[in-house]
């Protein structure tokens, strides 16, 4: 063996060691990626249920939704019609019930003088 070949036999050795050492983290870098495809499986596995579910909640949202537009509008609606009767029972009924009223403060006004005017002379 002449020095060139034992130099040649060293170079295949730190050679063969290099490759050793890197093959470690190249074997852990397959682990790493064998666990996040196993982990975004799952992940799709799990999610598609649940959008399905997402899915149905909205749709059955919506048409309660819907329902409670309806029910909100009729009593809208019955707010509206009663605001109408409000005023014309104010119109038809307030109106003589005023006159009645001014008509009564009137003969009672009446009645008090006249009876203080006649408490007057009876005490003379």
């Amino acid at each position: 063996m002449s020095g060139g070949d034992i130099a040649g036999l060293i170079a295949a050795g730190v050679f063969a060691v290099l490759v050793a050492l890197l093959a470690v983290p190249v074997w852990k870098l397959g682990k790493v990626f064998d666990e996040m495809r196993s982990a975004i499986r799952t992940l799709s596995e799990e999610t598609t249920p649940l959008i399905d579910e997402v899915t149905t909640t909205v749709s059955t949202t919506n048409q309660q939704l819907q329902k409670v537009d309806g029910i909100s509008s009729n009593v809208s609606d019955a707010t509206a019609n009663l605001s109408a009767l409000s005023s014309l029972v104010a119109a038809t009924v307030g109106s003589p019930l005023i006159k009645v009223s001014a008509f009564s403060y009137g003969v009672r006004s009446a009645l008090a003088s006249r009876r203080t005017a006649g408490r007057g002379r009876r005490s003379r």
